[in-house]
């Protein structure tokens, strides 16, 4: 409804995982990279640690968009709340095993093998995706263990992605599930984004959607829109959309601080004296640098750091998750960047 009135093509802050809207920070092109590596070189489990909001299903969606460019046959599961015949049941028809191996585990688990070993052979890769894993039932994080045991001397069969909430590395840090911890071979960590970030984010959603980022939203404006979300993307994007709505009602270009503040008491995001959004680092555990993929195919040394570090500024790029945005100078801070 808003969008003539600001300069733009199409919504920019719609809550979809949409990969053309996927904004890389250094810390989530790390982790979208892991995700494709442990993939794609069947490394087992990968866990993926994020708070709520941070974009870890975007970057699920991301890896899967990179994995099918190759020959791949990926299962992705995002609600596991299931009793442990219906996630047998939902994998078999993910994996297009017989109709029987829906009703029997021992017919399941012969099938699933066999379908395995044959791609294997074929150089398909398979993989499951399981999204907000810290709600899984105990049952079902053992069945990953001993699906994550299927496996040839040199190969692993069925890797794993493990997506979910703070909760999931408490969970695996219990003694009932040390078996499953061990059989984690990569692990990322996704934290809130930093100022700069904030602004990046912003500006990168309007000018994919057609918009000129300056002439949206104010500096301080994107300040307080980046304190009361404490750095949370999909706060972030909430907060931007109802700010723009009511802009747009108020006839007023652009969207100044008292707009957001408005929009901020009508969603009760923060009181304004919670003092400056937490700079948490995020954690990428390292794999041999000699697999790291790169933008070609090939691979590259690549390091993970942890720590806050600034926000690469950038601009979407299309066909390459990993180069997808450069650095730039964006106008909420240009004294800044």
């Amino acid at each position: 409804m808003y969008e003539r009135f600001y300069g733009l093509r199409e919504l920019p802050f719609e809550l979809t995982p949409n990969p053309r809207y996927l904004f890389l920070t250094e810390r989530h092109r790390a982790a979208l990279c892991n995700l494709q590596y442990g993939i794609t070189a069947r490394r087992g489990i990968t866990v993926l640690i994020g708070e709520a909001g941070t974009g870890k299903t975007t970057l699920v969606h991301a890896a899967l968009g990179l994995v099918r460019r190759d020959d791949a046959r990926c299962v992705y599961l995002t609600n596991p709340t299931l009793t442990r015949s219906e996630f047998v049941e939902y994998l078999a028809h993910g994996f297009g095993l017989d109709h029987e191996a829906k009703h029997s585990k021992a017919v399941f688990l012969r099938e699933l093998e066999r379908v395995l070993l044959d791609r294997l052979a074929a150089g398909v890769v398979s993989a499951l995706l399981i999204d907000e894993a810290q709600s899984m039932p105990h049952e079902l994080l053992e069945e990953i263990r001993l699906l994550a045991n299927m496996e040839t001397p040199t190969d692993k069969l069925l890797p794993v992605v493990l997506a979910g909430q703070p909760e999931l590395a408490d969970r695996l840090n219990e003694p009932a599930l040390r078996q499953l911890k061990q059989r984690v071979a990569l692990r990322c960590d996704l934290g809130p984004l930093h100022l700069a970030e904030t602004a990046a984010y912003i500006a990168a959603r309007l000018e994919r959607a057609g918009g000129r980022s300056g002439q949206v939203f104010t500096r301080e404006a994107v300040e307080v829109i980046h304190k009361r979300s404490r750095g949370i993307p999909r706060t972030i994007s909430v907060m931007c959309d109802n700010a723009l709505i009511s802009g747009f009602a108020a006839q007023r270009r652009p969207v100044d601080r008292e707009i957001v503040l408005e929009i901020c008491r009508d969603l009760d995001f923060g009181r304004g004296d919670e003092g400056p959004a937490p700079q948490a680092a995020a954690s990428v555990l390292p794999m041999p640098l000699a697999h790291r993929p790169t933008a070609d195919g090939g691979t590259a040394e690549m390091r993970a750091t942890n720590g806050p570090r600034p926000g690469p500024e950038a601009k979407a790029q299309p066909g390459n998750m990993f180069t997808s945005f450069v650095r730039r100078r964006f106008s909420f801070f240009q004294d800044d960047v």
